[in-house]
C-alpha cells in the first residue's frame, strides 16, 4: 500500500479573511484590534525645528523635558539677589540675638528677684523689671540704665504696707557677672510707700472702722466701737505727719462716741458729755427727771438760769412748765457739759434715764487708749536706712509716702 502522500497546502484567499471579520465565529475568540496612538498635534506646533520622534521615544539629556525637571529641583532662594540673601541672613542672626537678649533679661530678673526676697524676708517674691536695651552690654559694662522693682504686702508695724515701689537708675553691679552678683550701687532711687485704706480697715478694726479720706493729711475713721457691752458709733481724725526721716505717724483727735438718742462723749483734754437733742427733749417733758437736773447747781450754773427762777419752778409746777416749755430750755441743755457732773453726782445718770454702767466705762476709759484702736504708723526697714521719706499724702485709696535715695548700697 502506498503511504499517504503530504496534502498540499491550499493557496491563501484575502475574500475568506475579510468575510470572517465580517461574520465571526462565536466560539472563537476575536482578535486583538491593533492599538492606534493618538498624535499629539501641539508638539509639532511648538518644537517645529526639532525633528519628530515616535511618542515612545525617549529624548537625550539635553531635551526639553530634562530642562523642565532641573529647574523645579532649583531652590526658592536661587531666584533672590544676592543683597536679599544677605539681608534675610542678617535678620535671622539678629532675631537669634534679640531673642538670646531677653532670655538673659528673663534670667536676672528672676534671680534679682529671688536675692531681693531673701534679704528684706519677704513672704512673696517681688516683680523686678529690668529696662534697657541691649540687656547684655549694660551686663558686660556692669551699669544697668534702670530697674523697677514692686513689692506687695510688706508686713510693717500694726498696719501692712499695700504696695511697695521703687524706680533705680545708674546702677553700678560688682562680682563675677552674669550668674554671681554680689552687690550693687543705686545712683538714684525714687519710690513710693503706700498704705490701703483696705488693710487699715481690715488689719485696726477688724472691718469695723472705716477709714478715708478728709484732706490731703488728715484721715477719717467712722464706723462702730464696743463699749461697757454696748455699739456706739465712733467718729475720728487722723493727722498724719513724718516722723523724723524714715517714719510716719498719726495725731488722733477729734474723736466722738455717740450714745444714739441719748448723748455724745467726747473723750481728750477737752473731753465732754451732752445730751443729744431727742434726750433733751424727752428730759423737758416729764417733771420729775427735770426736777432732778435743777436740783443740781451745777447743773443750774451751766444752764444760766436764774436762782429764784429755779426755786419757783420747784416749788410750783406751773413755774416748771413755763420755764422747760421753751426751746431755748432745751437747745441749752444740749450744750450742757454733763461729764464733771457726773462724776460728782453718779445717781443723776438714773434720775434722769442714763445708763450709769455705759457712762462709768466711757468716763473711765483713757483718751490714749481709744488713740491707739484708730492710730497707725510706718518705719523704713533697718536695710534701707540709706532711704530718706521725702513727703507723706493722703489719697483716695490710701496714705502715700515718697521716698528717695542718693547712692544707696544693696546686697553683700
Amino acid at each position: 500500500m502506498r503511504p499517504p502522500t503530504r496534502m498540499q497546502s491550499r493557496p491563501r484567499n484575502p475574500y475568506d479573511e475579510l468575510a470572517a471579520l465580517a461574520d465571526p465565529d462565536p466560539d472563537l475568540e476575536p482578535a486583538p484590534r491593533p492599538r492606534i496612538l493618538p498624535l499629539d498635534l501641539s508638539r509639532l506646533h511648538a518644537d517645529e525645528d526639532e525633528p519628530w520622534s515616535p511618542p515612545d521615544h525617549r529624548r537625550s539629556g539635553n531635551g526639553r523635558r530634562a530642562r523642565r525637571s532641573r529647574r523645579r529641583r532649583r531652590s526658592p532662594l536661587a531666584a533672590l539677589p544676592r543683597l536679599a540673601k544677605l539681608l534675610f541672613a542678617l535678620v535671622v542672626c539678629v532675631g537669634f540675638l534679640v531673642l538670646a537678649d531677653r532670655c538673659a533679661v528673663m534670667y536676672a530678673e528672676k534671680k534679682a528677684q529671688r536675692a531681693l526676697q531673701d534679704e528684706l524676708h519677704l513672704a512673696a517674691a517681688p516683680q523686678v523689671d529690668i529696662h534697657g536695651f541691649p540687656f547684655l552690654t549694660q551686663v558686660l559694662d556692669k551699669h544697668l540704665k534702670r530697674v523697677d522693682v514692686t513689692v506687695p504686702h510688706v508686713a510693717a508695724d500694726r498696719v501692712s504696707l499695700a504696695k511697695v515701689q521703687a524706680s533705680a537708675r545708674d546702677i553700678k553691679l560688682t562680682g563675677d557677672l552674669p550668674s554671681d552678683i554680689r552687690s550693687a550701687v543705686i545712683g538714684d532711687l525714687d519710690g513710693r510707700v503706700t498704705l490701703s485704706f483696705d488693710d487699715m480697715n481690715r488689719e485696726l478694726t477688724a472691718s469695723r472702722l472705716k477709714f478715708s479720706r478728709v484732706s490731703d493729711d488728715t484721715v477719717g475713721a467712722d464706723g462702730k466701737l464696743s463699749i461697757a457691752g454696748q455699739e456706739l458709733r465712733v467718729r475720728a481724725r487722723a493727722q498724719v505727719r513724718l516722723v523724723g526721716t524714715s517714719g510716719l505717724s498719726t495725731d488722733v483727735a477729734g474723736m466722738s462716741l455717740d450714745m444714739p438718742g441719748i448723748a455724745t462723749y467726747r473723750p481728750g483734754r477737752d473731753r465732754g458729755l451732752t445730751l443729744h437733742r431727742e434726750s433733751a427733749e424727752l428730759i423737758s417733758r416729764d417733771t420729775a427727771r427735770v426736777k432732778a437736773l435743777l436740783s443740781v447747781p451745777a447743773v443750774v450754773r451751766r444752764l444760766g438760769v436764774p436762782e429764784k427762777d429755779v426755786r419757783a419752778a420747784l416749788r410750783s409746777d406751773e413755774k416748771l412748765h413755763e420755764l422747760v416749755g421753751t426751746p431755748q430750755f432745751v437747745e441749752q441743755l444740749t450744750r450742757v457739759n454733763l461729764v464733771d457732773v457726773v462724776a460728782d453726782h453718779p445717781w443723776l445718770l438714773s434720775r434722769i434715764g442714763i445708763d450709769p454702767k455705759l457712762i462709768t466705762g466711757l468716763l473711765a476709759m483713757r483718751p490714749p487708749e481709744l488713740s491707739d484702736r484708730l492710730s497707725f504708723s510706718f518705719t523704713l526697714p533697718s536695710q534701707a536706712r540709706e532711704l530718706r521719706i521725702r513727703d507723706v499724702r493722703v489719697e483716695e485709696r490710701g496714705v502715700v509716702a515718697t521716698v528717695s535715695g542718693v547712692e544707696v548700697g544693696v546686697g553683700r
